[in-house]
């Protein structure tokens, strides 16, 4: 220090004499041409702390949450598993899912289940708001997660697998059901006799009830709560057996949501088998109008837009091929039945092949119901035979379009000059002659002929009178 204190003395002076001081703190004004480049200097020397200053968050820990409302369908499989991958892929601390759901497809919640128990990042499900629940399929998922938590006001159970109708399903398939449930508590360190329960009696518990005998970890009333109280817990991620150990770090985790968006919704919505067959059945009801009557296109645009709801709903529920073909089956009987009306044959034969479709398209838990089956072909059925009728009387009546349209039809001269007149017929001004004598203005005519674009008349009653379709 007192080197450089000595040292400072000549760093400072500038020049002999009591002139101003010239050195480099005390120098002349800098010229512009300085000062950009001390600018240049300060903004390059600034490069190197933008980044990191933009880097200071990517240390923040963030979890990617998601809701699931309503049925487990194959929908909210592929949501939940492409959740999965992107939490994995972008590094998140946790994949937070709030669930309320009253049950959905077994072999949907399977696969669901395999996700959480081979996860690479930890889950956690919350069972939320109050009030709601995580009925049947909702309990596997709920137990399958990492963390399981509820909110206060909830409840949990009631796995007992059913049919379509929902009965009971077979003692097969319960006794399955409950060592999937099983096998899920021991992977999970869960209380097994629940498990067992809640699938071959239909146990329910509440939220308290759940956390003293260990089926979930928390109850806690909020997103935030949930985070915090599950910070600092270790948990076990990766495939059974080969997992690796990970700490969770949600206090304060920024949260990423993750929605299903409007077409996974409009999915989610088409995912049941009821609408599937409304829609196939409408639809192709609609197309058979169509082809009966056809005209502005409007049955056709409205069967068009039910056949793709149907065949929407059908990508994402699982379905037999047999009962495909029997709805093909139906649709060319049908079709049968306005080109070649009967006594309805071809009618009878479709409504029972859509009965039939309806049966196989769908079977166990997706099964359709006789509420929905039943009426729904009986009114395509009926509405075939309608469609038919009016397809045959339409082809027995007069043309509507043509020269053969015209011919017969009465009109009033509107104006007459010499041999010609005019007349305004369906809209169109059209030239006029008379074929013995020459029309006269206000007579009423009827067309007998058509020669080009003139067409020959006769009289057709006194002069003044006025056809019905004549308004003035």
């Amino acid at each position: 220090m007192a080197r450089a204190a000595e040292e400072e003395p000549p760093a400072r002076s500038g020049g002999a004499g009591p002139g101003p001081r010239t050195g480099p703190r005390y120098g002349r004004a800098p010229s512009p041409v300085r000062l950009c480049v001390w600018a240049f200097l300060v903004v390059l020397a600034g490069f190197p702390a933008l980044p990191a200053a933009a880097a200071a968050p990517a240390g923040e820990p963030t979890v990617l949450a998601t809701r699931v409302d309503g049925t487990i369908t194959p929908v909210v499989e592929g949501h939940l598993d492409e959740g999965l991958r992107r939490a994995e892929r972008e590094d998140h601390a946790a994949l937070l899912v709030e669930l309320d759901t009253p049950g959905g497809l077994l072999e949907s919640t399977r696969g669901i289940v395999r996700g959480f128990l081979t996860a690479e990042v930890p889950v956690i499900v919350h069972v939320s708001p109050s009030g709601a629940r995580a009925a049947s399929a909702g309990a596997y998922l709920t137990m399958a997660a990492h963390i399981a938590a509820m909110a206060p006001g909830t409840h949990i159970g009631a796995g007992t697998p059913v049919g379509g109708q929902g009965e009971k399903a077979s003692e097969k398939v319960v006794g399955d059901s409950a060592a999937f449930a099983v096998s899920i508590a021991e992977q999970r360190g869960r209380d097994t006799g629940f498990a067992e329960d809640m699938v071959r009696e239909g146990t329910s518990v509440s939220d308290r009830t759940a956390l003293r005998d260990n089926v979930v970890d928390l109850v806690e009333p909020s997103r935030r709560a949930v985070l915090d109280a599950a910070d600092g817990r270790r948990v076990r991620v990766g495939p059974e057996g080969g997992g690796r150990g990970v700490v969770l770090r949600t206090a304060g985790a920024r949260v990423v949501e993750y929605d299903l968006g409007f077409f996974g919704e409009l999915r989610q919505t088409l995912a049941r088998p009821e609408l599937a067959y409304l829609f196939l059945s409408i639809g192709t009801l609609a197309v058979i109008y169509e082809l009966a009557s056809p005209g502005m296109g409007f049955g056709g645009v409205i069967g068009a837009v039910a056949l793709l709801l149907g065949f929407t709903a059908l990508s994402v529920l699982p379905f037999h091929l047999a009962g495909l073909f029997l709805i093909l089956l139906a649709a060319a009987l049908f079709t049968g039945e306005v080109f070649t009306p009967g006594i309805g044959v071809f009618a009878a034969s479709g409504t029972v092949a859509l009965v039939f479709a309806g049966i196989f398209l769908f079977r166990g838990e997706t099964e359709i119901g006789p509420a929905v089956l039943w009426p729904t072909a009986l009114v395509v059925g009926a509405g075939s035979l309608v469609a038919g009728r009016l397809a045959w009387r339409a082809r027995r009546g007069p043309p509507a379009i043509g020269e053969e349209a015209l011919l017969g039809r009465e009109v009033v001269v509107r104006r007459a000059e010499g041999d010609r007149g005019q007349v305004l017929l369906d809209g169109a001004w059209w030239d006029i002659r008379g074929r013995e004598a020459p029309p006269a203005e206000g007579q009423l005519v009827r067309v007998v002929d058509r020669r080009g674009l003139v067409l020959v008349v006769e009289p057709a009653g006194p002069a003044g009178d006025r056809p019905p379709s004549e308004k003035e």
